[in-house]
């Protein structure tokens, strides 16, 4: 193969006159990308806005209607309710960053010159996965924290606010930041899978959005088992303070979403190795 061929492929030999770049060195690379590139501030505020905002606004909803509602309605309404509706609507931006992280690089045409420089592509790509998900993971747990505690300052007109020492509350608040850490992940698989922006966000659209949806429509006893088992819905079990009916454990069902995420990912390293750049 020509040297030529090579490069255009993406995976053209390392100058054996270089040092081989280490692990820590490669995680220092994906760090300055994701900190550098303008798409990634804007989609984490963007997600981080909406999730404190739609908590924010639910509460205010909440308490709006609150004398309105049946003993039966007041009952299921918990601490952490609103947060746990403003995520569903936040989650798929924080795939958009999943996203992003590695189909800009396709895009651009950045990948050829990355892989060039890091051969070994399992560690180019744990070394994404690990700087990706430690960035949302911090940014995931302020962000759940404060729009919990946003959210009971307003609940707390009616009376009806709880703390983090309530049974649940704080795995279901701490768990909020995974939770997005794993959606991330999940997305940048399918990101390195489809490799085209608009194609990998409608799977991930799809994937957390559509089918928690489509979920709720299934009928019968069937319906309602494979329900709990759909990713979005496995999830966000453990947004959950106490368990309910119709929903998985809290950890059984964020286990099942980080399988859920295992697989996309290693689907994903399969491809990647498979392929040129």
């Amino acid at each position: 193969m020509s040297t030529a061929t090579t490069a255009t492929a993406g995976t053209a030999e390392p100058d054996p006159g270089r040092p081989r770049a280490s692990f820590a060195d490669v995680l220092r690379s994906e760090w300055t990308k994701i900190i550098t590139v303008p798409s990634t501030f804007w989609t984490l505020l963007a997600g981080s806005l909406v999730v404190i905002g739609f908590s924010v606004l639910w509460a205010f909803a909440f308490t709006s209607t609150y004398d309105q509602l049946s003993p039966d309605a007041r009952a299921d309404v918990a601490p952490t309710s609103p947060m746990q509706i403003a995520f569903y609507f936040g989650m798929v931006i924080f795939g958009v960053l999943g996203v992003l992280v590695v189909t800009a690089e396709y895009t651009t045409g950045m990948m050829r010159t990355s892989l060039t420089a890091v051969p070994r592509r399992p560690v180019y790509l744990a070394a994404k996965a690990l700087v990706l998900g430690g960035v949302v993971l911090v940014v995931g747990e302020a962000v759940s924290f404060l729009s919990f505690f946003l959210s009971q300052a307003v609940l707390a007109t009616k009376d009806i606010s709880g703390s983090l020492g309530d049974p649940g509350v704080l795995r279901a608040v701490a768990g909020g930041g995974v939770y997005l850490a794993l959606i991330a992940l999940m997305a940048l698989g399918i990101g390195v899978i489809v490799r085209h922006t608009a194609g990998a966000v409608v799977v991930v659209f799809i994937v957390l959005f559509v089918l928690g949806i489509v979920g709720g429509f299934l009928p019968g006893q069937w319906g309602e088992t494979v329900a709990k088992y759909l990713p979005s819905n496995a999830g966000s079990a453990i947004l959950v303070p106490v368990e309910q009916s119709g929903v998985l454990p809290p950890w059984q069902g964020l286990a099942v979403f980080a399988l859920y995420t295992a697989v996309v990912c290693a689907a994903a390293l399969a491809v990647f190795q498979s392929r040129d750049a």
